[in-house]
């Protein structure tokens, strides 16, 4: 009667170990197929150099938080109800006859919870509602055009900067474009001038650009060296400057990493890199 007890109990974990192999099996199984079936990471052309602060497309990253479109990529500020940076690439692919179609909307792309910016919010504030991605820069289609309209691509600039340096450095590059040249910007604000009353929208201080200019079309990362253009302004959002060419307000990529905490470049070799975010343009 041992004997039978004994053998049963060796039966009862051959059968429990089988049991437990054949789940496993069927876990591994079951996440392979998940693997295989979910859809890769979105990879955006316009993130060729990088994403200067590691934002995420999780509702639990507010003020980091990505958003990928077709027309540029952004980090958007949910405290600051404007974006951190906004990337894109430029080409003539972009470039064409399209008008400016003036739709300033909200961004219905944000999470339901979350305030989305009023054109009108600016109402009254003595602000432009300043493209970071502007409006010449996609007249391709009408699409592209009316997608830099959206509140999420705009911050508070002053009147003389909006329609003094930053305009005349954003005609330059695409100036840049016609020579044959692909340009990769990414632009944003930093510091705080004031909030505006409506929608409490933080004014920044500052407004920069960085722009890679590339001699080689859709070749991203691949085409910089260390004699590669590299230009980087940090203007100062206020009046008075409408007259100042905007090669007044050049800096190094350095400097505007050390005023924003972002780090640009970081698809381009180390080396590589540290040449150019230490050199300051002067074309």
């Amino acid at each position: 009667m041992g004997y039978e007890v004994q053998r049963g109990a060796i039966a009862a974990r051959i059968r429990s170990r089988w049991y437990l192999a054949a789940v496993g099996c069927l876990l591994l199984l079951l996440v392979g197929c998940n693997l295989l079936l979910k859809p890769p990471a979105t990879i955006s052309v316009h993130l060729a150099l990088g994403n200067p602060s590691n934002a995420t497309a999780s509702p639990l990253s507010p003020d980091n938080y990505l958003m990928v479109k077709p027309e540029y990529t952004l980090s958007y500020n949910n405290s600051k109800r404007i974006p951190n940076w906004v990337s894109w690439q430029l080409n003539e692919s972009w470039l064409g006859t399209v008008r400016r179609s003036n739709d300033f909307r909200p961004d219905d792309q944000l999470p339901a919870e979350w305030y989305r910016v009023l054109p009108t919010d600016y109402n009254g504030s003595g602000f432009d509602r300043g493209h970071l991605a502007p409006s010449g820069d996609r007249t391709n289609t009408p699409d592209a055009n009316s997608a830099t309209f959206l509140m999420t691509n705009i911050l508070p600039q002053s009147k003389a900067n909006n329609q003094g340096p930053w305009q005349q450095l954003e005609s330059d590059c695409r100036s840049l474009v016609r020579q044959g040249k692909e340009l990769y910007i990414v632009a944003g604000g930093y510091g705080k001038k004031r909030v505006l009353t409506k929608g409490s929208i933080v004014v920044p201080a500052y407004t920069w650009k960085v722009i890679v200019v590339l001699d080689r079309l859709n070749a991203g990362s691949r085409a910089i060296n260390e004699q590669t253009r590299v230009i980087a302004v940090s203007v100062p959002n206020f009046e008075g400057i409408r007259e100042t060419d905007w090669q007044t307000y050049r800096v190094s990529v350095d400097a505007i990493e050390a005023a924003t905490g972002y780090d640009f470049l970081t698809n381009v070799p180390v080396g590589v890199q540290a040449v150019l975010e230490r050199r300051v343009d002067t074309q």
